[in-house]
């Protein structure tokens, strides 16, 4: 598949800070323009520009041109696929943690 189309992994687009702070930035649900959200970074417009690109990239952000501007806004349905990998680890910890407890009730006893 040619890497232009191929769509990036949702795992490597949220693995960044800045990227989680955008995400974040942009769960309100409101559209944002490159403008308003670059005060809330220490970079300047072009390398939020390119943290906005690979979260587009991941389909964890949309855009759209209105006039001049573009306007970026969060697409959370691709979170799904981290909350059901966390969802298999919890069930791992949760059973691990049962049997931690168990065995601490059997020393007291």
């Amino acid at each position: 598949m040619n890497q232009a189309v191929q769509k990036r992994d949702v795992f490597d687009a949220i693995a960044d800070p800045t990227r989680r702070r955008l995400i974040y930035l942009l769960s309100d649900g409101d559209e944002r323009s490159l403008h308003e959200i670059t005060p809330h970074f220490q970079m300047g417009r072009t390398a939020v520009s390119k943290h906005l690109t690979i979260l587009k990239d991941a389909s964890l952000v949309h855009d759209r041109r209105v006039g001049r501007e573009t306007r970026y806004k969060l697409n959370a349905s691709p979170l799904k696929e981290i909350e059901d990998w966390v969802a298999f680890y919890r069930k791992y910890w949760s059973n691990n943690m049962m049997r931690l407890g168990q065995l601490l009730e059997e020393d007291e006893e």
